[in-house]
């Protein structure tokens, strides 16, 4: 708000009279930059709350040495900082909801800069609040005793003095300076406390131990937009940017700026203040951009950040990226929102050297009811290079085009696929190359690691209903503990273990453009529902497996269903279910003891077409196989091929080879290996000699993997 400024001969003694009997005689102490002063005090004895996901600090404990105090005769206040400052007065300001009128005291204010200190002091009957900007003086507003403290209701509410316009934040080597800060921003040396909502264009370079910008304004407040104009901040000893308490914070990278940030390898330092709900909080900050309330990063700008410590951007509330060039490397996960995660825009770089990518992981059992824990992609551009899962959340992961976007989202999780390969000792036509390279590839068991390595996983259900989707994974492309349901899209995953897994239930529907160019398993899960979309499954084991229940197994990853990663160790409970309505689904298995569609329950196929191509030459299964009851409309497509019988479907002897299509005048493809048995729900299979006026549909991006259908 706009200060109206009285001097003391311009208020005649009734006014002082009437002024004084209307105020609140209270003692107690009102900052007039924030209310009742809640800053963070530095304190040795104060203990990490574990809430940053911090995994690297068992040995790294210490204390504070500096800190800057602000007195007054009625109350005392603490504050972050590492030089000292001191301000007397002998009372508050009195304000009115017309004008604010301090009166006259004598003022001493001094603060130190990089160890310089600097004194200013006045003394005058008609004095105005000192608001000083230099780095070496803090902003000091006092009034004279005579004048009573501003009322206070008698809930004690923080209030907020807010200034008008944009305040101005310049580092340089001495540290920061601030104009048109009013009485809403501090600077002593590098270290910045912003008590205010409101703009703050921030700008210039700067590092040492207290290179910090520290946000604590009250949640009653407007929000906090920290405007970065190219700005280099690295703090030695801590982080650059701290969110303490904030309604809802904003790091904005404007257009055209270059903007780095850089946090510290280690943590000495714990922060104590009181919240708005009067609790008391011990805190570290456990990333470079470190926020325990909402935070949106946007901007049309450039934001590098480094998170040396532990994770690069961490909210403990909801975090939003808008849009802006973003690259993040960090120690540990890249971006953390442990409310959520939204994402609609900008072009992100993510790299966590040793962590998950993306993440949200509340645990608390009323924030996962309401929704929280969860992960929305909506739009943008972003490639994410993770030592584990690439994108996880306790809840839900969604993926859906936005109102003007398409999401682009790249994931290589664990160093991305590298186990499983491609042989040619075991037959087949590897002259295929435009058909994905398989051909004679070597089956096998899963070689995925102990260690979550997910391209994306939930706990919940994940939700992918557009955008352009490519995964390179160590563990599972894409795992939820729940229920997986991909409606559109286009996704291509190579993987060490299974393509789609999900612990309950599968559906592919719609306009849903799934293609697993390598995998142990292709999709898992107990229930598996194809009702549309097109995909495309190549596997060293079963193209499908539906499947659950526990499994004894001491292999590879836990809780896969009936499933470890040396094998199949024991199937328990294990039972499923598998239905195909609709779509066009192409399926490729190697040899070994390896089935086109397993179910340890029942088939079901009513509709859609169905390739499968299977060169299981041991055990028993082929390209059709079930546990329980079979049932293959002649309403739906399928046409099997392989070089040894199928449990399941009706299955003829017919030599096909590389160089014709086969099938009927309803549906025609070209194998990519010979053999002498084919399944077929269309009746009696042979070669076609043409398949001109039939229609066209590939399988992801090939171009020679095409079926053909009346």
């Amino acid at each position: 708000m706009k200060k109206k400024l009285l001097t003391v001969s311009c208020i005649s003694s009734l006014s002082l009279a009437m002024l004084a009997s209307c105020s609140d005689s209270s003692s107690e102490f009102i900052n007039p930059v924030g209310g009742i002063n809640n800053n963070p005090e530095i304190s040795s004895s104060a203990t990490d709350t574990g809430s940053g996901d911090i995994a690297y600090s068992s040995s790294e404990t210490g204390s504070q040495t500096g800190s800057e105090n602000t007195t007054s005769s009625a109350s005392n206040g603490t504050n972050i900082g590492t030089s000292s400052a001191t301000a007397t007065s002998s009372a508050n300001v009195a304000q009115s909801s017309s004008a604010v009128a301090p009166n006259s005291s004598t003022t001493t204010a001094s603060s130190s800069s990089k160890g310089k200190p600097s004194d200013k002091s006045s003394s005058s009957s008609a004095t105005t609040p000192v608001v000083n900007s230099s780095s070496s003086v803090a902003p000091v507003v006092n009034s004279s005793s005579s004048v009573a403290p501003v009322v206070q209701s008698s809930s004690s509410a923080q209030t907020q003095t807010q200034f008008t316009g944009t305040a101005t934040i310049t580092y340089a080597a001495s540290g920061a300076t601030v104009a048109n800060g009013g009485n809403c921003v501090t600077a002593n040396g590098g270290a910045v406390t912003i008590s205010c909502g409101g703009e703050y264009d921030i700008s210039g370079s700067y590092s040492g131990s207290d290179a910090q910008i520290l946000v604590n304004t009250a949640k009653t407040d407007s929000s906090v937009y920290l405007n970065m104009r190219g700005l280099t901040l690295t703090n030695t000893v801590d982080a650059p940017i701290y969110i303490q308490k904030a309604s809802k914070a904003f790091v904005v990278a404007k257009n055209g700026t270059t903007n780095t940030l850089s946090d510290a390898s280690s943590r000495t330092k714990t922060y104590n203040y009181t919240n708005d709900s009067g609790e008391a909080k011990t805190d570290t900050t456990g990333a470079c951009i470190y926020a325990k309330d909402d935070l949106t990063i946007k901007g049309e700008g450039t934001l590098i950040v480094k998170g040396n410590y532990n994770n690069g951007i961490h909210t403990s509330n909801d975090l939003k990226v808008k849009n802006g060039l973003i690259t993040v490397n960090a120690k540990n996960n890249g971006l953390k929102g442990k409310g959520s995660v939204e994402i609609s825009g900008g072009t992100l770089n993510i790299t966590a050297t040793n962590g998950d990518g993306i993440k949200s992981d509340t645990e608390d059992a009323e924030d996962l009811a309401s929704g929280k824990g969860s992960i929305e992609i909506t739009g943008g551009t972003i490639t994410v290079t993770s030592a584990y899962d690439g994108i996880t959340a306790n809840n839900t992961v969604t993926i859906a085009n936005g109102e003007s976007a398409s999401p682009s989202v790249k994931v290589t999780a664990g160093g991305g696929q590298s186990c499983l390969s491609i042989s040619s000792s075991t037959g087949g036509n590897t002259g295929r190359g435009g058909m994905g390279g398989f051909g004679g590839m070597g089956g096998g068991s899963s070689c995925s690691p102990s260690e979550s390595m997910k391209g994306i996983k939930a706990d919940s259900n994940i939700v992918i209903s557009g955008g352009t989707i490519e995964i390179s994974s160590r563990d599972d492309g894409i795992h939820s503990d729940g229920n997986i349901t991909l409606s559109g899209g286009t996704m291509t995953i190579a993987t060490d273990d299974d393509g789609a897994h999900a612990e309950k239930s599968l559906y592919i529907k719609d306009n849903a453009n799934v293609s697993v160019t390598i995998a142990y398993e292709g999709m898992e899960s107990p229930d598996m529902n194809f009702e549309g979309g097109i995909t495309s499954v190549i596997t060293t084991d079963d193209g499908w497996n539906a499947a659950g229940g526990t499994s004894t197994s001491t292999g590879g990853n836990t809780g896969r269903g009936g499933f470890g990663g040396g094998g199949f160790g024991g199937m328990g409970s294990s039972s499923g279910n598998l239905k195909v309505t609709g779509g066009y689904h192409y399926i490729y298995v190697s040899s070994g003891d390896t089935d086109g569609i397993d179910s340890n329950g029942g088939i079901t196929i009513s509709g859609g077409v169905v390739i499968i191509e299977c060169l299981m030459n041991g055990g028993m299964g082929g390209m059709v196989d079930s546990d329980g009851t079979t049932s293959i409309s002649s309403n739906a497509k399928l046409l099997g091929f392989g070089v040894n019988n199928s449990e399941e479907g009706t299955q003829y002897s017919v030599s096909f080879n590389t160089n014709s299509y086969y099938g009927t005048s309803s549906i025609a493809f070209k194998p990519s290996f010979s053999g002498s048995k084919m399944v077929s729900s269309v009746g009696q299979p042979s070669a076609i000699s043409s398949v001109s006026g039939m229609t066209k549909t590939c399988f992801g991006n090939s171009t020679d993997r095409c079926v053909y259908t009346k």
